[in-house]
């Protein structure tokens, strides 16, 4: 059936918001966006009223496995210590518990997220992202900072991908986590096993990420230490934590690299030179004590920028409207046409499907959610950056995923 549905405002993304707009879908794909007069006559035509309809939002870095954590890992002053912490209450459980998961995943659904960049131990929230609506790059993140036979770790979690149900719109792929906790050798294997999927890496976190770049020492080296997870062998770079992943073959337009609280401008011109992507996730930097992200540079450089929220352990909420609201609080000089396309058609870019998500024009997957609107909202871009709450938002009655 084709269906025809109207709104006060249409977001598009690849194009200016629509005042009064339609969108034309047939078979689950947009066939066409415009104002006026729709060009066919159609099965049912839908008036959404005072909404605005946009793409589904793209949470680019999350960790549902980590769900029931929730309010459970106070506050840090400093990122290696509220880290502490974290793998400390990890230990406490053989498997991440299953419900608290579901729950997540109800959670971002409900926030008007149709994709996420779901980073993963243990990938217990493949199943539940499987019998969801959500799309996904599943990022198998790994550690060994002393990894004795890195080609043997990375194999043994590619026959593990191997194993897992094949949906065509969830994504496995293998990631190194930090330059802090993961070996030279382990960054290496993991780049030369990649291909053109999407690499995630926590990257320019903290400032003593910077540090024991540079030097060797601090929090992370010590915590190295008391792990048991020191390599005797490892020589410090004696560089920023760009220029680091640059030698190791990592920096590139499939790199999204998340967080970037300690990202001079340099790091960001030479991300934006190769096409990569920063995540900022700037309440959950606030959480861990790691920082507040340079967001206005990190515009002005060029670079893609995508949105994440990061985990429940390290914020309050799986929205990444509210994740918006922060970062236009922190950067209110950036257009809000910025900060919503950072939400969407960036992120989908830096995941990998830009095909299908984060623009309403013909042929993206009409996956599309309506934000109920006060009447007179003149500038619908700035209303939707000052932070929508899930109770506002629709999902349009057509089908979803590819």
């Amino acid at each position: 059936m084709a269906h025809l549905y109207r709104a006060a405002w249409v977001l598009p993304i690849a194009g200016r918001p629509i005042r009064n707009g339609w969108i034309a879908v047939e078979r689950g794909r947009v066939t066409s966006v415009g104002s006026g007069d729709a060009p066919a006559a159609f099965d049912e035509t839908v008036d959404l009223g005072d909404a605005a309809v946009l793409p589904g939002l793209v949470n680019a870095h999350t960790h549902l496995e980590l769900s029931w954590m929730r309010n459970q890992v106070p506050p840090g002053a400093s990122m290696p210590a509220w880290a502490a912490r974290l793998m400390a209450l990890r230990r406490i459980v053989s498997a991440e518990p299953a419900a608290p998961i579901l729950d997540a995943v109800r959670e971002v659904r409900a926030a008007g997220t149709s994709l996420v960049g779901d980073v993963t131990n243990t990938f217990a929230a493949y199943e539940p992202l499987v019998d969801s609506d959500l799309a996904g790059a599943i990022f198998r993140e790994l550690l060994g900072f002393n990894a004795p036979a890195p080609a043997d770790l990375v194999a043994a979690v590619a026959a593990e991908i191997e194993e897992l149900t094949p949906i065509a719109w969830l994504r496995p792929s293998i990631v190194p986590h930090a330059p802090y906790s993961v070996s030279p050798e382990l960054f290496r294997t993991i780049a030369a096993a990649s291909g053109d999927r999407a690499m995630s890496v926590h990257l320019g976190e903290s400032a003593e990420e910077v540090q024991f770049l540079r030097d060797g020492t601090g929090a992370w080296r010590e915590l190295l230490g008391q792990l048991g997870a020191w390599n005797e062998g490892w020589q410090p770079p004696g560089c920023g934590p760009v220029e680091y992943l640059e030698r190791l073959g990592l920096v590139g337009p499939h790199l999204l690299a998340v967080h970037g609280t300690q990202f001079t401008r340099d790091d960001l011109a030479r991300l934006a030179a190769a096409g990569a992507t920063v995540v900022t996730c700037p309440r959950s930097n606030r959480w861990t004590g790691a920082g507040t992200p340079p967001i206005q540079d990190f515009y002005a450089s060029g670079v893609r920028v995508a949105i994440g929220t990061d985990s429940l352990a390290s914020v309050e909420d799986l929205n990444p409207f509210a994740e918006l609201a922060e970062v236009h609080r922190l950067a209110p000089g950036v257009p809000a046409s910025r900060l919503l396309e950072s939400a969407t058609r960036s992120g989908a870019q830096a995941l990998g499907f830009a095909a299908d998500y984060g623009t309403i024009e013909p042929g993206t997957l009409a996956d599309l959610i309506a934000v109920r609107l006060p009447g007179g909202v003149d500038d619908v871009e700035q209303y939707l950056v000052g932070g929508i709450e899930p109770d506002a938002v629709s999902w349009l009655p057509e089908p979803v995923n590819p």
